[in-house]
């Protein structure tokens, strides 16, 4: 191989690429406000660059960042970013490990904290602490060391982590088979009238804002996806509920809340940051306010985690406390609810 090849080969590397369809529905939308859509983490000062540096094409046309997207347009994009070897650096950072033994170990992440690194995170999570933290993790089949599944950045709660590769195989094919359990507390919009009940609806990514996923309920798109769900306490505008995931299917419990009328709590992404109920008197929107500032993300936090141990075959269920910031704000709702009942 000569050098232009290595050249090449790095060039290649360097870049991580980003290709969309703009949907039927689409207005017509500035291309760089159309990736920022598009595109987790995609900072407006990062696609100015990849702009500036030639790299963003509409239907193999290099455009500028204020070119306007239209449907049916094919977008790709460019974006530089720090070579391959440094997405896994160990860095010290302490782990809240609930369990661990030869085999295996059960996490407990706090909300804030990326499990594993992607565009513009490269430092700074689970995998980058876990590199540090152990020698030869196993690698799935996204090639990351040591996990068997994941939980959304601003999530908290428990995961379970693979040290050997028969543990990554047999805790991948539980959560395959959906014979691991797992069990979430979420705090959500509304009053939820039944006391339980199970959503079923195909979730896959929303065309028109691919950061956001959506129910397809005719099924002709997206994955089947089933969520059962029971009452734990209704606090007047708000109810805190208790979700059982059949499938494990990205944001999953944020989508299928959202699709039954109750969006979570502070849910940014999916506008449970606005007040989705209840009156808009002063008193009342200062104290919402207060509580998105208690709990700053969507009030969900994975609780239980319960799975068969690869080695010795016995089950094994976790239990974890509701972090501070959900105790906390479920405790103002708690007290508004039985003061203005």
């Amino acid at each position: 191989m000569d050098i232009s090849d290595n050249q090449e080969l790095s060039q290649e590397e360097l870049f991580e690429h980003h290709k969309f369809v703009a949907a039927k529905g689409q207005e017509p939308l500035r291309v760089d406000k159309f990736l920022m859509n598009f595109i987790e983490n995609a900072t407006r000062n990062k696609i100015q660059q990849a702009a500036k540096n030639g790299h963003i094409w509409v239907n193999g046309t290099i455009v500028k960042q204020n070119y306007r997207v239209k449907a049916g347009d094919e977008v790709k994009v460019l974006f530089e970013h720090p070579p391959y070897e440094f997405l896994l650096t160990p860095e010290d950072i302490p782990l809240d490990i609930v369990y661990e033994d030869e085999t295996l170990l059960v996490v407990n992440k706090p909300a804030g904290m990326v499990v594993h690194p992607g565009h513009g995170n490269y430092s700074g999570t689970l995998i980058n602490a876990l590199v540090h933290h152990f020698d030869n993790l196993p690698k799935n089949s996204s090639e990351r060391p040591g996990l068997v599944h994941r939980i959304d950045k601003d999530t908290s709660g428990l995961l379970v982590i693979a040290k050997t590769e028969e543990a990554m195989t047999h805790l991948a094919q539980q959560f395959f088979e959906k014979t691991s359990e797992r069990e979430y507390v979420a705090l959500v919009w509304g009053n939820v009238e039944e006391d339980e009940g199970t959503v079923e609806g195909h979730i896959g990514r929303n065309p028109k804002n691919r950061l956001q996923m959506m129910v397809f309920p005719e099924g002709d798109n997206g994955k089947k996806a089933v969520t059962h769900f029971k009452v734990l306490e209704r606090l007047g505008y708000v109810t805190l509920v208790s979700c059982k995931l059949e499938t494990g299917r990205t944001h999953q419990i944020r989508v299928h809340m959202k699709y039954i009328g109750h969006t979570l709590f502070n849910d940014e992404r999916y506008g449970g940051d606005k007040i989705l109920k209840g009156t808009t008197f002063t008193k009342y929107k200062q104290f919402v306010e207060n509580a998105f500032k208690i709990l700053p993300r969507q009030a969900l936090h994975a609780k239980t985690l319960g799975f068969e141990h690869p080695a010795t075959g016995k089950f094994m269920s976790f239990d974890s406390e509701l972090p501070e910031d959900m105790v906390t704000c479920i405790e103002k709702w708690r007290s508004y609810a039985k003061h203005s009942g």
